[in-house]
């Protein structure tokens, strides 16, 4: 299988390393995805921040020095029924379990935003961005 077109598009500019987990990923996921986002605009960036503080909306960051500004990071949605967006806990675990698989297959360092602190515990401490996925050293 390969990644759609939205998602390959979304790669662009993201670090050829991390392209290579996801698409891998892809691969040995039970469950599908696609790419929301990847290399992000300092614009995108200011936009998303004021989500939930200075514009409508619930707030979806709280960084201003994203991984994503230097296309480290990748956002992933597992996808649903019907091919609708399915942003829940578990299948989010489900692409999750498939990003560090392939990350591992590759030799490649990732961290979840669901386990901010890397011990293995997500969603401790309220920690939660189940989509995202950056290079660690």
């Amino acid at each position: 299988m390969i990644l759609d077109r939205r998602s390959e598009k979304n790669l662009r500019g993201v670090d050829l390393s991390l392209v290579a987990v996801v698409r891998r990923a892809f691969d040995l996921s039970a469950r599908k995805f696609i790419v929301t986002e990847g290399l992000r605009s300092i614009e995108r960036q200011r936009e998303l921040y004021a989500q939930g503080r200075t514009a409508p909306g619930k707030i979806v960051t709280g960084t201003m020095s994203s991984k994503h500004l230097t296309g480290d990071a990748v956002d992933l949605a597992p996808l649903g029924l019907a091919g609708s967006l399915d942003w829940g806990e578990k299948a989010s675990a489900v692409v999750a379990q498939a990003m560090f698989a392939a990350a591992k297959e590759i030799g490649v360092k990732i961290r979840w935003g669901a386990d901010w602190d890397q011990d293995g515990i997500p969603r401790e401490k309220g920690e939660y961005d189940g989509p995202h996925f950056e290079l660690t050293k």
